[in-house]
């Protein structure tokens, strides 16, 4: 059965992924079950979906009810937990006014279509936008345009103009590539795809600093390290360093596919204004339900508070394997977003943690991402720990 079901897959789907050879049916917590029955534990979280684990029966039966009440209808029209999401989420998030997505790929697009449109009803003439190095913003053209790797770019180009890429955490690479015609710096915080890469609370200050002398907007890219994953609600929040777009998806629906792009009154006074943007599905009754029941499990559970009180233990487990194992060089990242970088073949070391139960992802630079769920409790990393060792000894 198991079989027949990878091969209907494999037959019948586009293959942009490389699948493990692994049929999931259920969850529950912090684990994974396939077909089969075999347990996996989950450090990956669906890339960082999965805040509140599997099978929260609480959100279960908010959707369900949702669903049998109503699960879609169009933006021409208001429905009860629209306007409630949007403003729990600018509450938690610190901006002004949000507009609902289906994915982060989407929020990417419309935070930069937000800061031309700015530009342009504030007549600047500016357009060109500075984004990092190594960063990954997602897969649609204007997010592949601003991704700082060239084999996610290079085989649709050309791609949208007028960007430019700095080094992480440099900010006078930064400062070099700024002109008249710069209208918005993107950058993620931590950046994910790009290898688990924290900014400097100097770089953050300085990018903020930047966009205010020059009139340019700082968007920041909060997709994956937003939504408690860090030790504050969103990423920005643990450095200071408001910005003016945020873009966010993932873990505010716990895995109910939606996104958002966010801004300050400043910025959504100047920009995007009836008919400049859109989406079919984007802040349907469904997705808003789940955001608006997401914040207030995170809230009542106090999500945060417990990923700083678990997070150090992680670090510290982390560190303990850079001591102990000679194939692992470094420990890098801040709260559940961890990763380490390791001479062993990544790809082999990963179908290995598999085998045993374990899912973790992949980043670049030879690094193991851990983005587990946020409920993890020490019990779960002292097993993925074992899980783990286990696979880079084979």
């Amino acid at each position: 059965m198991v079989n027949n079901k990878i091969q209907a897959a494999e037959e019948n789907l586009i293959r942009v992924y490389n699948r493990f050879p692994v049929v999931l049916d259920h969850g529950e917590g912090m684990y994974l079950y396939d077909t089969d029955g075999k347990e996996y534990l989950d450090f990956a979280a669906g890339f960082a979906v999965t805040g509140l684990g599997y099978d929260n029966k609480e959100l279960n039966e908010t959707l369900k009810a949702q669903i049998d009440k109503l699960y879609h209808t169009s933006n021409l029209y208001y429905h009860e937990s629209c306007g409630e999401a949007a403003k729990e989420l600018n509450r938690v998030s610190g901006m002004d006014r949000v507009f609902f997505t289906n994915s982060g790929g989407e929020a990417i697009e419309g935070a930069l279509k937000s800061a031309r449109r700015y530009a342009y009803t504030k007549g600047t003439g500016r357009y060109e936008f500075i984004a990092m190095e190594n960063s990954f913003h997602g897969r649609t053209f204007g997010a592949v345009s601003v991704t700082g790797h060239d084999s996610y770019r290079e085989p649709f180009e050309p791609l949208v103009p007028g960007v430019k890429f700095a080094k992480f955490n440099d900010l006078d690479s930064v400062k070099t590539l700024v002109s008249d015609k710069t209208c918005a710096i993107i950058l993620e915080p931590l950046q994910g795809e790009g290898g688990i890469n924290l900014a400097t609370q100097e770089f953050m200050e300085g990018i903020r600093k930047i966009c205010d002398e020059n009139g340019i907007l700082m968007i920041c890219d909060e997709v994956q390290c937003g939504m408690g994953r860090t030790g504050s609600m969103f990423a920005w929040q643990g450095f200071g360093t408001r910005p003016d777009i945020l873009t966010m998806a993932k873990a505010i629906g716990n895995g109910i596919p939606v996104g958002a792009f966010a801004m300050t009154e400043e910025v959504a006074k100047y920009s995007l204004q009836p008919g400049d943007h859109g989406a079919t599905y984007g802040g349907n009754p469904l997705a808003c339900t789940a955001v608006r029941k997401v914040i207030e499990i995170f809230e009542r559970d106090n999500i945060v508070g417990h990923v700083n009180e678990v997070a150090p233990y992680l670090t510290k487990k982390l560190d303990e394997l850079v001591d102990e194992s000679d194939c692992v060089v470094r420990r890098k990242g801040k709260g559940l977003m961890q990763g380490i970088e390791i001479t062993k073949p990544i790809a082999e070391v990963n179908r290995r943690c598999v085998e045993g139960g374990l899912l973790v992802i992949q980043a670049e630079g030879n690094v193991i991402r851990f983005v587990p769920p946020l409920i993890v409790e020490e019990k779960h990393i002292d097993e993925m720990i074992e899980k783990l060792k286990q696979a880079l000894a084979e």
